[in-house]
């Protein structure tokens, strides 16, 4: 049962990764590691408002 869960857990690590739902939690690390003495980090909904900001604006085209 132990090992069936721990593979259930490393399979949900691996989809959320692949899906990008771990973004917020990934972005919090990098902060941390990176930009702590900067101020405070984005709030998730900051974040998410951000992403979708950067991702859908400005020209996106392949010529």
């Amino acid at each position: 049962m132990r090992t069936c869960l721990s593979h259930l857990r490393r399979f949900w690590r691996g989809l959320r990764q692949a899906t990008g739902d771990d973004a917020y939690e990934r972005y919090l690390v990098h902060w941390h590691a990176c930009h702590a003495h900067e101020g405070r980090p984005l709030s998730r909904k900051a974040f998410f408002k951000a992403e979708q900001e950067r991702k859908w604006n400005g020209i996106r085209r392949c010529c």
